[in-house]
């Protein structure tokens, strides 16, 4: 080491080291696939489209483009950072190959989207049962927040287009499974959509769902123990009608628009049938109340749906609307939930906020541009990114304690999954060994042995 000069060390920079492998911390999501089975899902997923004498799996080279991404690529060249580590990743196909296989999807259209969510619906039922308390559904209920995501794009491609915003892209509809306040959140759907897709139309919202409602296990595919929610782009007749429509009884918790004549309706609301808002610790609200409106209102909207609004002192600089009343800002959400206090209600609804994070961590996961130029293409990029932000979400609910498991990609990628480790052989096994020093090795270690105390797959 030469002598310090400045704020940092100066250190000799040589190559041609041996024996130290880079991102070694990629090993808890590598476990993570095998515990889920999703490598043998996958691959037997496609094997349709191996070809003869071929050398590499196609699920094989897909799960390799998720683990990139889940690692911070942002295109499929990054697959190559695998490459460069094949005693950690094993043999990972060249560029060329890679590109022909996403090709090759794409011209399978629907068929090879399909095989790809069977798949991960099976690995995820699997993930669930293994999880136990730690799962989603470990309370008998399942959440699913459904939004929108502006995708900007900065070259011609194709169904790019102006959005709403101003900007020029892709408007794809994403359903995120809601892991509470404990967790974080693992996509069940992606739907690609020209940049000009409405926020509100019906049609997308029930093609949405029925795709998240195919990821989860059958037990809640119907019925009122699963819970949608969306914002004010799902208050619509038609997928309201759509999701209390007989046999299927879902329940929903979706946000309406301030109409003229729900605004009339806020305002003959008498001032004792206003409830204080609580907090997620059961504090009041300060500065917000909730009331039930019923009557005319709700001509023409599904038997036994219930509206509440939400009347809110605006935050210092907040603009008040033309439908905001007495100098409060409104909204409101339709349910057909019964039996829980409306201040409860209303409290579950704006806690949809949380699929916000989720769409930050698909952002930062691959999601921040759409990088190939055919929608068949980037539909495929889509699926692999959910793959990615899958096992984000499974290896902290399966190996991680504590604020752990709430660290988003980001900060997993800084802290675990970047953590350098030195290769050594003994006993003609190979062992990973990271650095004493390192600030979270012993969560890397942790983790990793709760993940080898799991049963395999198969």
């Amino acid at each position: 080491m030469k002598k310090r000069i400045g704020s940092y060390p100066r250190v000799r920079i040589e190559g041609g080291g041996r024996g130290v492998v880079s991102q070694a911390g990629a090993v808890l999501l590598i476990e993570t696939v095998r515990k889920a089975g999703l490598d043998q899902a996958i691959s037997t997923a496609l094997m349709p489209w191996r070809r003869p004498r071929a050398v590499h799996d196609p699920g094989k080279i897909l799960l390799d483009l998720a683990l990139a991404v889940a690692l911070g690529g942002d295109c499929l060249a990054d697959v190559g950072t695998l490459r460069a580590e094949p005693v950690v990743f094993g043999p990972v196909a060249s560029d060329p190959t890679v590109s022909r296989l996403v090709d090759t999807l794409a011209a399978a259209g629907p068929r090879a989207l399909a095989t790809i969510r069977t798949a991960r619906a099976e690995a995820r039922e699997r993930v669930w049962n293994l999880a136990r308390k730690a799962a989603p559904d470990a309370a008998g209920q399942v959440t699913v927040d459904l939004d929108g995501v502006l995708v900007l794009a900065h070259s011609e491609k194709q169904d790019a287009t102006a959005t709403w915003k101003k900007t020029f892209g892709h408007h794809p509809l994403m359903g995120f499974v809601d892991h509470g306040t404990g967790g974080s959140g693992e996509p069940v759907a992606g739907l690609l959509r020209p940049g000009n897709a409405g926020s509100n139309t019906a049609a997308d919202h029930i093609a949405t769902t029925q795709l998240a409602l195919a990821q989860l296990p059958k037990t809640y595919r119907r019925g009122r123990r699963t819970l949608i929610r969306t914002d004010s782009g799902g208050g619509t007749h038609e997928f309201v009608a759509w999701l209390a429509q007989r046999g299927r009884w879902l329940s929903y918790s979706v946000g309406m628009t301030i109409t003229e004549q729900i605004h009339q309706a806020v305002l003959k609301v008498p001032a004792p049938a206003w409830t204080a808002a609580i907090e997620p610790g059961g504090e009041i609200r300060d500065g917000a109340w909730v009331a039930e409106i019923a009557g005319d209102v709700l001509n023409g909207w599904p038997k036994g749906m219930r509206l509440i609004v939400r009347k809110e002192r605006p935050h210092p600089g907040a603009q008040l609307r033309i439908t905001d009343a007495d100098g409060l800002r409104l909204t409101a959400f339709a349910t057909n939930t019964t039996g829980d206090p409306i201040a409860a209600l209303e409290l579950r609804h704006r806690q949809r906020a949380r699929a916000e994070d989720r769409i930050r961590a698909a952002r930062a996961t691959g999601l921040r541009n759409l990088p190939l130029h055919d929608t068949a293409q980037n539909q495929i990029w889509l699926e692999i990114v959910q793959l990615a932000l899958d096992l984000l979400a499974w290896m902290p609910m399966l190996a991680l304690t504590g604020k752990t498991r709430r660290w988003e990609p980001r900060r997993l990628r800084l802290r675990l999954f970047s953590a350098a480790a030195q290769l050594v052989t003994t006993a003609r096994r190979r062992h990973l060994r990271f650095a004493g020093h390192w600030p979270w090795t012993d969560v890397i270690t942790d983790a990793l042995g709760r993940l080898e105390a799991l049963p395999n797959a198969g």
